[in-house]
């Protein structure tokens, strides 16, 4: 079970990785399109790291709920950390909102908005990291 710990542990670092760089290339995107800079590579960056992310963040699930069923259903820091995770998820599916923007060319969100959409996904991870660490309740 130790081995899934570290496997769901590196899947995490992995997917969270993605939800910090894919809002910076908005961003990016962003600023260059207004600029009127050529911004096709930052497309295929974006649509490459969402790939890459979406992977990490179905195995981190699976793993999670390995562990979850695992070590058995028990304690409720653990309701409180899946609320969170399910933000993370929802954060996710809104970068690919934003992504299927970019691919039309109607990513029209300015760039200092995604650059503090880009601080969501740490505003989410650290209640995540003290309901694990602490189990509160």
């Amino acid at each position: 079970m130790l081995w899934i710990k570290v496997f769901h542990i590196l899947m995490v670092i992995a997917w969270m990785a993605g939800l910090f760089y894919l809002p910076r290339i908005f961003a990016h995107y962003a600023e260059g399109l207004s600029l009127g800079e050529d911004v096709r590579r930052l497309e295929i960056m974006a649509t490459k790291l969402f790939r890459f992310m979406t992977v990490m963040a179905l195995q981190a699930i699976v793993a999670g709920l390995w562990l979850w069923f695992g070590y058995g259903i028990s304690g409720d820091w653990m309701y409180g950390k899946l609320i969170f995770v399910l933000a993370l998820v929802a954060y996710h599916l809104v970068c690919w909102f934003y992504l299927q923007r970019l691919i039309d060319n109607r990513l029209d969100i300015r760039s200092v908005y995604l650059r503090v959409f880009n601080e969501a996904p740490l505003l989410i991870l650290v209640p995540i990291l003290v309901f694990v660490t602490f189990k509160p309740f």
